[in-house]
């Protein structure tokens, strides 16, 4: 079977975050060379090539703060940024954790209250993969489901212990 006909993963995990807008979290979540901030298994993160939070900038994630040989990383390419709509996407351009091929895209959606008033906001987090060594579909769903929950509960401790 040749490589054209591996069938592409898809998946999707919502994460909801209450009493926080989502123009209160798009500044958080679309530093893109932020991520150590926010998961706690990444380490260092920091730009490779390109201009900050610009399409084409590749960022390093690595889970040691120090390259070494048991560590994991992944090379990370910005792809799209469109903050009117609250929306990036990204691909990994090369890394040694098993993926082939990965796009996401992280997007923020209002949440509203019976009114019509805003409540909170939800993070989505979808993606398209070629199959990962040493996941499942659900496995790769529940394993980024938790770390969106991780990182929306990082960014409303940071939000509400600044307010």
């Amino acid at each position: 079977m040749g490589e054209q006909n591996i069938r592409k993963w898809e998946g999707e995990t919502r994460v909801e975050i209450q009493n926080i807008s989502p123009k209160e979290i798009w500044p958080l979540i679309s530093d893109f060379c932020s991520l150590n901030k926010w998961f706690p298994h990444v380490k260092t993160c920091y730009l490779v090539e390109g201009v900050p939070n610009e399409v084409g900038m590749i960022r390093y994630c690595g889970n040691k703060e120090f390259p070494s040989e048991d560590e994991q990383w992944a090379k990370e390419k910005l792809l799209m940024i469109d903050s009117s709509n609250m929306c990036f996407s990204y691909e990994i351009v090369d890394n040694n954790a098993g993926f082939k091929s990965y796009v996401a895209t992280v997007r923020l959606e209002r949440v509203d209250d019976e009114d019509g008033g805003v409540c909170g906001c939800r993070i989505v987090w979808s993606f398209v993969a070629d199959p990962v060594d040493g996941f499942t579909l659900e496995g790769l769903v529940g394993f980024i489901g938790s770390l969106a929950q991780v990182m929306a509960k990082r960014m409303e401790e940071s939000l509400v212990q600044y307010a």
